[in-house]
């Protein structure tokens, strides 16, 4: 019978020493797993109670450092979606006045090629005025040799005449 008891009580006093320490063991993987909101609350009032109390706090500073890194990360992102849409603007005012520069190049090539155009014509005229202009020329310079032919002409028939 005392043999039971001692086995009995040596396993009840393992047991409230154990039990503690596997609570602590288990909020203690969880925390590593990532639970920031994993705690621990012992009332042995012991060295277990204390290191309990320790574990709290360093999860309540793990989840205050998470918070903040949060806040952090959604301040970046809010800012970094303001800069981006301010240079998207940017950009998309950028690429419509290269589109209309672009539209007046062409605009002004189109044109620039039609005087092109309209100069060859003026150039192919000026050439046949200029052929026009020599024949007539010719034509001028043969009707003053007749006229001075016929001139000499009516001289000497004036002299015949007389």
């Amino acid at each position: 019978f005392i043999c039971i008891y001692v086995f009995s009580f040596g396993f009840a006093v393992g047991q409230n020493f154990s039990s503690p320490v596997k609570k602590l063991l288990k909020r203690a993987t969880l925390l590593s797993q990532g639970d920031v909101t994993s705690r621990v609350y012992l009332e042995t009032k012991d060295e277990l109670e204390e290191l309990s109390k320790i574990f709290n706090k360093i999860a309540d500073e793990l989840e205050e450092s998470r918070v903040s890194i949060d806040k952090m990360e959604k301040t970046i992102d809010i800012k970094v979606k303001a800069r981006t849409q301010s240079l998207e603007e940017t950009i998309n005012a950028l690429e419509q006045k290269v589109r209309n520069r672009t539209s007046q190049i062409e605009d002004i090539t189109n044109q620039l090629e039609k005087c092109q155009e309209q100069i060859k014509i003026k150039d192919t005229e000026l050439l046949m005025l200029k052929t026009e202009i020599t024949g007539l020329k010719d034509l001028a310079a043969n009707c003053q040799v007749k006229k001075g032919l016929a001139k000499k002409s009516k001289i000497k028939l004036t002299e015949i005449e007389n």
